[in-house]
């Protein structure tokens, strides 16, 4: 059992562990999926593969599919 300076540096050792612990939490892998599933905004309309912005969705759409008619929203671009 710790006594004196070893038990207040333990109790300090532990706090801090316990704050990094806390801070960390908000930062799991549920929380990083959910994020990244926000991000992806656009949607292709041949094979329903999801991107994050309307270039990517063009390079994909000319890639994948190149033989289908581009989508109004792309042609713009």
């Amino acid at each position: 059992m710790a006594r004196g300076h070893q038990k207040i540096q333990s109790q300090q050792k532990a706090q801090e562990k316990a704050a990094k612990m806390k801070k960390q939490q908000g930062h799991g892998l549920s929380d990083q999926m959910k994020a990244a599933q926000k991000a992806l905004v656009f949607s292709c309309a041949v094979c329903k593969s999801q991107m994050p912005d309307p270039k990517t969705y063009k390079q994909h759409f000319e890639n994948k599919h190149p033989k289908s008619e581009l989508p109004a929203e792309l042609k713009e671009i």
